[in-house]
């Protein structure tokens, strides 16, 4: 398995089948900005109400409904979603089988956001219950601190390019603010404090 980040803004995205793990499905890649196609025999679920712009189509599925998909997921039976992954396979579109990991071309990890920051753990879909367990173990280390710190980080670092002249300094500077003690500081004294004391640095460092 190659690991990647998918651009899906402007993509469009057929999800098949709209039980719980469809839904899901077709929520993420709403969320990451993909034009998103949901085809099942469930009638168009309450909580798909406020996304008019996802499209439900309550039918049986037919490989016509591939046209102009660069990904699917197929969440439906077991049957459907051979049926689903052998279409996708033949027409050259990567999908995703949520019954049998292995007929698709991709698996999906378990995944924390914090921020801009995204950590992904995955068994290759040996194993989805441990990667969900290591998702849940990563979420308490890993809190929303994480992106106040990574935010932090973000502003900081003009500030950091325009006040050091020297290539060296400047990296060990930004390398330095990178270090875990920043965090621990973060938790400790706040954002606004901990901006203070970066820009205390800086200021020290260009003189």
């Amino acid at each position: 398995m190659l690991p990647v980040m998918l651009d899906l803004r402007g993509k469009r995205v057929l999800v098949v089948g709209g039980g719980a793990v469809g839904r899901r499905k077709a929520l993420s890649a709403f969320s990451a900005g993909a034009a998103v196609r949901v085809v099942a025999l469930e009638s168009l679920h309450e909580e798909f109400a406020a996304h008019v712009s996802i499209e439900w189509i309550q039918a049986n599925y037919h490989a016509d409904h591939l046209q102009g998909m660069c990904l699917v997921f197929a969440a439906a039976t077991p049957a459907v979603n051979d049926r689903v992954a052998l279409d996708a396979i033949r027409r050259g579109v990567w999908v995703n089988s949520a019954s049998d990991p292995t007929a698709g071309d991709f698996t999906l990890p378990a995944v924390v956001r914090r921020g801009e920051l995204t950590l992904a753990a995955s068994t290759g879909g040996a194993a989805p219950a441990l990667a969900r367990r290591i998702r849940e173990k990563l979420e308490r280390e890993f809190d929303e601190h994480l992106a106040t710190w990574i935010r932090l980080l973000e502003m900081i670092r003009p500030t950091v390019r325009e006040s050091i002249a020297d290539p060296e300094l400047r990296r060990a500077l930004l390398d330095d603010f990178a270090d875990w003690p920043w965090l621990e500081r973060l938790k400790a004294e706040g954002e606004d404090a901990t901006r203070r004391l970066m820009e205390q640095r800086i200021r020290a460092a260009a003189l």
